[in-house]
């Protein structure tokens, strides 16, 4: 292969590896090819700066080319201005003007195969979240699908005692020794030739912030219910967060292998408390110890359920018969199977086929029954979400403009920030999902807050804390990238013309706290606070006085604080205190300090400011919010329980 070089001792940015030794051709004065036969009268010394088998990007590759009196190159020469390798030999001015029509021809060609490109693979992506009242088996669940998927070999249950295993959706030390989820997580897995993308978000409700952001980014919503409960405060809120986002949601009715309510009884519940229509895709063969199997709708068929070692078995052993079929007297008890045939006499009531256009407006709710540690009635549900769930689907800027997820122009959304999930590094990950076109390493992509311009060089796929180099990407993907403090929450990213999403909003917090620490741990007291503010684990706020420079903490719920204090520990080694202070209600003023000044002085409330210095108005109940609007109302103008990173 012969490679051009610039003019005599020029830089070179990259050379052409080649299997053994590699070589470098300087060009004459007029552009020539010096060929490999002259290589004994020239001088080529070729510096590399990388190790070839290293996987980490290469450092640039420097040539220096000699004359050919073998004399070194001068100085001068060195400093010429890098230009590019051309890998083919170039003669004449007429030649390289005739190769422009073939090249256009390839981008054109290119621009058609990237068309391609996309449409297949949007089409196999399917992207949703589990919405759940705590402690209903969502991280059970999620793990058991990882299973399916071939993601992770054996399954570590969620329990709060040292012989168990900590989940592998919950990387973070204190979700290992409660038992429960407290941050959000993506997962990716292929099932079938399709890639699933499963974002593991929070179930307590202190924490139900990080899961409304989370929704965000979901194309689908799995609700997951406790079979012996049935639908719970957490699931309520959840709920309408979904419902507000317009999301097809799917159901689960976990637990089987444990007392259950009637299955008539849940579905009474989901219509009574939200007003959403249920079609019951598969239904209980009993419940507790005599759970054995479940009817399936489309098929007409029962699956049979031979219970085996619960927890760590890949899949349960499953056989399917025909409703007809004489065995299943001799596998199902009597009483269990007449009223399996009662039950589906009553089920033909609720309708036959699933409106899947209704689905996907969220007007109606697929159902499944299912135990997800005994790990049965999870695959049904799989295979059954992979078909009807929603694809990427068209987003709406903020303009109110149509972005189909297959045109050619990238963009991104920002919607979750994680610091230090490599304890090893004081590392900042931004979550994105890709909303459009196709996502490359190496990218250059503008903020369009900032209007900054960024090049996504080291992108990862975050499979809890462990990670792995991504590629590309393409629509309903979510990818991780280092965060240099260019990404907030709700950040559009994109390529070509400016585009911005409607931006993400964060929750009225209803408990307030300053936290201290000892004056020698305050250097790494604020590089904590800055890595928990910047990932949105807790609103902070600060006092207008300026002798008093504790940061205010805002949170949902009382676990956000306690969560903050044991990361300021594990991660930064900092001992901190926690000065509770008696409001409950968060306004942002959306007129400005000017506003503020105006209205004078305001009984029983504390004006604050937040990380980007505009006016917060605390109260502590609604009373005193009603009073204060009442009397300076027209002064203050707009107060917004929510609030958005502003403009740049």
């Amino acid at each position: 292969m012969n490679i051009v070089l610039p003019s005599s001792g020029a830089r070179c940015p990259a050379v052409s590896m080649l299997p053994g030794a590699m070589r470098c051709l300087p060009s004459g004065p007029s552009g020539r090819v010096v060929s490999q036969r002259s290589l004994s009268s020239v001088h080529a010394r070729a510096v590399v700066h990388a190790n070839p088998c290293s996987t980490r990007r290469p450092h640039a590759v420097t040539c220096h080319a000699a004359t050919l009196d073998e004399s070194e190159p001068s100085t001068s020469a060195m400093e010429e201005p890098a230009a590019a390798v051309v890998v083919e030999e170039v003669s004449s001015t007429d030649e390289e003007e005739n190769s422009q029509a073939s090249k256009s021809a390839r981008r054109e060609q290119s621009a058609e195969e990237l068309a391609e490109e996309l449409l297949v693979e949007v089409a196999r992506r399917r992207n949703f979240a589990i919405i759940s009242h705590p402690d209903a088996g969502k991280t059970t669940l999620t793990e058991k699908l990882l299973l399916y998927g071939g993601a992770i070999q054996e399954a570590g249950e969620v329990k709060a005692r040292r012989a168990a295993k900590s989940a592998t959706s919950d990387w973070m030390e204190l979700e290992k020794q409660r038992g429960i989820s407290i941050s959000s997580t993506a997962l990716t897995f292929e099932y079938s030739g399709i890639q699933v993308n499963l974002l593991d978000t929070p179930g307590h409700q202190d924490f139900s912030e990080d899961t409304y952001r989370t929704l965000a980014a979901a194309d689908n919503a799995v609700m997951l219910v406790d079979g012996a409960k049935g639908i719970e405060p957490q699931t309520r809120k959840l709920f309408e967060v979904a419902r507000m986002r317009k999301l097809p949601i799917f159901t689960i009715v976990n637990k089987m292998d444990r007392p259950a309510l009637n299955g008539f009884d849940i579905i009474e519940q989901l219509e009574k408390e939200f007003g959403l229509p249920v079609y019951p895709v598969n239904w209980p063969i009993g419940s507790g110890d005599r759970f054995c199997g479940v009817y399936h709708r489309p098929t007409k068929k029962v699956v049979y359920y031979e219970k085996g070692e619960k927890g760590n078995s890949r899949a349960a052993k499953v056989t399917e018969y025909e409703l007809d079929d004489p065995i299943l007297s001799k596998l199902i008890e009597e009483d269990l199977l007449a009223q399996l045939f009662e039950d589906i006499d009553l089920l033909e009531v609720l309708g036959d086929e699933l409106d899947y256009e209704a689905v996907m407006r969220g007007e109606i709710t697929p159902m499944f029954f299912a135990s997800a540690q005994s790990n049965f009635g999870v695959e049904l549900f799989l295979k059954e979400f992979i078909d009807k769930a929603r694809r990427p689907a068209t987003a709406t800027t903020r303009a109110g403009d149509d972005l189909p997820p297959t045109s050619p122009q990238f963009t991104g959304l920002v919607f979750k920030l994680q610091a230090n999930m490599d304890p090893r590094h004081r590392d900042k990950i931004a979550y994105v999902r890709v909303v459009s076109g196709k996502f490359e390493k190496g990218m250059r992509v503008k903020v369009a807050r900032t209007g900054r311009v960024v090049t996504l060089a080291a992108p990862q796929r975050m499979f809890a804390n462990e990670r792995s180099t991504v590629l590309s990407g393409f629509a309903g993907d979510v990818i991780g990238l280092t965060n240099p403090g260019a990404f907030a929450i709700g950040d559009t990213l994109h390529t070509g013309s400016t585009v911005h999403f409607p931006p993400i909003p964060t929750f009225s917090p209803e408990l307030f706290a300053y936290i201290r620490c000892a004056p020698s741990q305050r250097k790494p007291f604020n590089k904590a606070i800055e890595g928990l503010l910047g990932e949105g684990a807790v609103q902070v706020l600060y006092s207008t006085d300026e002798y008093k420079t504790d940061p205010l903490l805002a949170a949902c719920g009382q676990l956000q604080f306690e969560v903050v204090q044991y990361r300021m520990k594990d991660e930064y080694g900092v001992d901190t205190t926690l000065d509770v202070i008696p409001f409950s209600i968060a306004r942002w003023v959306k007129n400005g300090w000017s506003a503020v000044e105006a209205a004078g002085r305001l009984f029983n409330t504390v004006a604050v400011k937040d990380c980007y210095g505009r006016p917060v108005l605390l109260f502590k109940n609604q009373y005193g919010l009603d009073a204060v609007v009442g009397e300076a109302g027209a002064k203050l103008g707009e107060l917004t329980p929510y609030s958005v990173p502003p403009e740049m």
